[in-house]
């Protein structure tokens, strides 16, 4: 009589959403199943006084990636200039969770897009651990390069305007690609904190997209000695150490 098979028992458990298992193999659940107001997140989609239209579009065929592009409506109340700025957003998740499509980050580029009258790019990037670092950063680069293609197809007028994405579209009349800023949450700021160091204000290696600004939002660093803040500092009620020590193992390639 043959044994029955044991079960896999987890071994990280990242919030439900992200589970990994003695035998090697990983379960993420569904976006559509993820209770987002469990942790704060908005979970309906804002729409009241946000005049923005957005569209998808993929920006790295290999890796399948995609990214949100946000353009307000009306552009009247710009009161910077006649074009518009352009922002990037990069969502956090401490480099295993996330994505440009979860509410909360949606949300926030509807609400910046609007507020401050400037197209918002929301990318997404690979997540660990099934792919590590620096695979984010990587993907963070191709993301801004994306741009930076768009930007030389309009200088040098090699585009055909019935040819164009929609998403392209958005930004295709009336933005400034002198005027970029990166902005990161947690991850995405350790993203943003990595995209500073590589590419500065971007004059040469992403001519003609000149990046004016970084802003990282709580950037997401770790190391395996405490800083001060974290042994002193007050506990968390969601993120505490030991969950941030349990994301940092997952995204450094061979600790």
């Amino acid at each position: 009589m043959m044994g029955s098979l044991s079960q896999p028992e987890v071994v990280e458990d990242c919030f439900g959403v992200l589970k990994l298992y003695d035998n090697g193999s990983i379960h993420r659940v569904s976006e559509s199943d993820i209770d987002f107001e469990k942790y704060n997140f908005e979970n309906d989609i804002i729409g009241e006084g946000c005049n923005v239209k957005w569209e998808d579009c993929i920006f790295d065929d290999i890796h399948q990636l995609y990214l949100r592009v946000y353009r307000p409506c009306n552009t009247s109340k710009n009161i910077f200039s006649d074009k518009m700025r352009i922002l990037y957003f990069i969502h956090g998740g401490g480099f295993c969770l996330g994505s440009r499509t979860w509410p909360n980050c949606h949300n926030y580029c509807l609400r910046l897009s609007s507020q401050l009258q400037a197209v918002v790019i929301a990318p997404d990037y690979r997540l660990a651990p099934e792919h590590r670092l620096p695979a984010a950063i990587e993907d963070g680069l191709n993301a801004v390069k994306w741009l930076q293609l768009q930007a030389k197809l309009r200088e040098e007028g090699d585009y055909c305007n019935e040819g164009l994405s929609t998403c392209s579209r958005l930004i295709e009349e009336g933005v400034d690609f002198s005027k970029v800023f990166i902005i990161g949450d947690s991850s995405g700021g350790n993203i943003a904190h990595h995209l500073a160091v590589h590419l500065g204000s971007g004059l040469s290696e992403l001519h003609p997209v000149q990046i004016r600004g970084y802003v990282l939002l709580g950037p997401f660093f770790g190391g395996l000695v405490r800083t001060i803040s974290e042994a002193e500092g007050p506990p968390e009620p969601v993120l505490d150490l030991d969950s941030l020590d349990r994301y940092y193992s997952l995204h450094v390639f061979n600790i």
